[in-house]
């Protein structure tokens, strides 16, 4: 059986967006006792545990990603009880809890930064990145905004411009010095505290900064790669070494993990966006003093190819040695994946052996709320348009709304979610997947999601094996994964059309996972959208 300790290793988080997921007490936004109501449906796919996203104080300009108080719950999710509560009955169904922490930046309302903007003399005014203008009055250098424009924003009471990476109400901590790093540390002590298993460390390579403030260097439009950020984003524009991904990060994280290995048991999983995503996440996650585990932006991107899915696999096993990588498809920042990656694909089938795949790869797993379902983007319109991300660069690119609607709950027009209008309309494509459409089919992605679950924890070898990629055909993505005197062969297709590809010697195909496919002669014959698994 599974150490408990390492519950992480080869787990699957059902990541919570809370303000989509259930609406307690009718106020349009879902909230910490619509999450407590609806755990044991989360509790029944056969996931290990949850990732809720931001729930602390916050004027909400970004959505709960720019934070005032690290230790407090915003009213508008319930309360520190509600939290407890929330805790307490998903332990009791034995799921773990991971929450999300922001410790890179914070708002401009925290009450740090307040403080810090103050005067150049105050207690806490080396605690953000403060920077002189040029002599022009231009900002230090060269470094961008994620949500567009310049990373820095001037401030005139102390006559200098501060940097932030997101948006300009979203000022970046210093963490060069010493007491912010202790003070974030602190206030994940606090949770750890109150019982929680861990955390999603949101921008966990952006937390230190060139102390020189050297300008970073171009990058051609043609060479762009994966940063997490859309094509239309001059952002993509350049080679970001001075303002992310700075060695001193490796030392903070071996600080954080210290903190970790005092409740066993807990676990970190960082979010990476990088120029070199794959070969970071090796770094962060290896040796067993950093991350636990970290995930990229690699398959959270538009190639889907099988050729673009094998390279991403070769070039992590090239770096991975002993990193342990957590694989999603979708989250609350890209287009879900069943529009992403299968737009011009089967709608029911593609998104299936889409998760297949998730499920069967070497490390853990993050499946994002509704991707169970199925569900595609949702088309919200410009009215509706809530993301300050989207609003810049609208049409070309929306923002992040179309995956953050309502989780539909029934087929009724408000989605079972709320008894009002909510915060993003509810999508009337989604009705027909809602949870108590698909609950008594058989056949429904809701419950394939269950059986490839069930597959996955009978399958040692699926949990924490090794893998060895095999070459079957460019059209087909196929690999060994082994533990023990557990062995299996798998293979995809990701195409709508029947594909065949001559075997190794196998031992038992497995049949209890849901998909159809034949073998004869040697030859295994894989109709559109299905899955092989063979014992070895």
């Amino acid at each position: 059986m599974q150490d408990n300790t390492f519950w992480w290793r080869g787990g699957v988080i059902y990541q919570i967006y809370p303000r989509s997921f259930m609406d307690s007490n009718g106020d349009g936004v879902g909230d910490l006792p619509g999450v407590t109501e609806r755990l044991e449906y989360v509790a029944s796919l056969g996931v290990d545990g949850i990732w809720l996203s931001p729930f602390f104080t916050s004027p909400m300009r970004d959505f709960g990603y720019d934070i005032s108080d690290y230790r407090g719950v915003d009213p508008l999710f319930g309360t520190l009880d509600d939290f407890k509560r929330l805790l307490e009955r998903a332990h009791a169904l034995g799921l773990k809890v991971i929450i999300d922490q922001v410790i890179s930046h914070t708002s401009d309302q925290h009450p740090w930064f307040q403080e810090s903007r103050m005067n150049r003399d105050n207690p806490r005014a080396e605690w953000f990145v403060w920077a002189d203008p040029n002599p022009d009055g231009t900002p230090p250098n060269n470094w961008l905004s994620i949500f567009g424009g310049p990373a820095w924003t001037f401030d005139s009471r102390r006559q200098q411009y501060y940097l932030h990476n997101f948006l300009s109400s979203q000022p970046d901590l210093n963490f060069h010095n010493p007491e912010v790093r202790a003070a974030q540390l602190d206030n994940m002590r606090f949770w750890l505290e109150l019982g929680v298993d861990g955390f999603r460390l949101d921008t966990v390579n952006f937390y230190f900064h060139d102390q020189h403030l050297r300008s970073n260097p171009a990058l051609t439009i043609d060479a762009t790669r994966t940063m997490g950020a859309p094509k239309e984003n001059p952002y993509t524009w350049q080679r970001h070494v001075y303002d992310i991904s700075r060695p001193e990060n490796v030392d903070f994280l071996r600080e954080l993990r210290a903190l970790m290995d005092e409740y066993p048991g807990t676990t970190t999983v960082g979010e990476i966006g990088d120029d070199t995503p794959l070969e970071r996440m090796a770094e962060y996650t290896s040796g067993g003093d950093k991350l636990h585990m970290a995930y990229t932006f690699d398959l959270l991107n538009s190639p889907r190819s099988p050729d673009y899915i094998r390279g991403v696999l070769q070039r992590f096993q090239q770096f991975a040695g002993d990193a342990w990588p957590c694989w999603a498809l979708s989250n609350h920042d890209v287009v879900r994946s069943a529009t992403r990656w299968g737009s011009e694909e089967c709608a029911f089938a593609y998104p299936r052996v889409a998760l297949a795949l998730l499920f069967s790869l070497r490390g853990s797993v993050c499946l994002y709320q509704g991707e169970e379902l199925g569900l595609p983007e949702a088309d919200v319109p410009f009215e509706r348009i809530q993301d300050p991300y989207g609003l810049p660069l609208w049409p070309d690119f929306k923002g992040r709304d179309g995956c953050r609607t309502p989780m539909p709950w029934d087929d009724t027009p408000l989605a079972g979610f709320s008894t009002i209008e909510p915060w993003l309309p509810v999508a009337e494509p989604h009705l027909p997947l809602s949870v108590a459409r698909q609950q008594e089919d058989p056949e429904s992605m809701l419950n394939a999601t269950r059986r490839l679950l069930r597959f996955r924890h009978q399958h040692p070898a699926l949990f924490d094996g090794d893998m060895e990629l095999l070459e079957l055909g460019e059209a087909l993505v196929a690999f060994t994964r082994e533990r023990g005197s557990d062995k299996l062969l798998c293979v995809f297709n990701l195409t709508g059309q029947p594909q065949t590809a001559a075997l190794p010697e196998i031992r038992e195909a497995l049949q209890e996972h849901g998909f159809q496919y034949e073998v004869s002669g040697g030859t295994l014959h894989l109709p559109p959208y299905q899955a092989a698994y063979f014992r070895l």
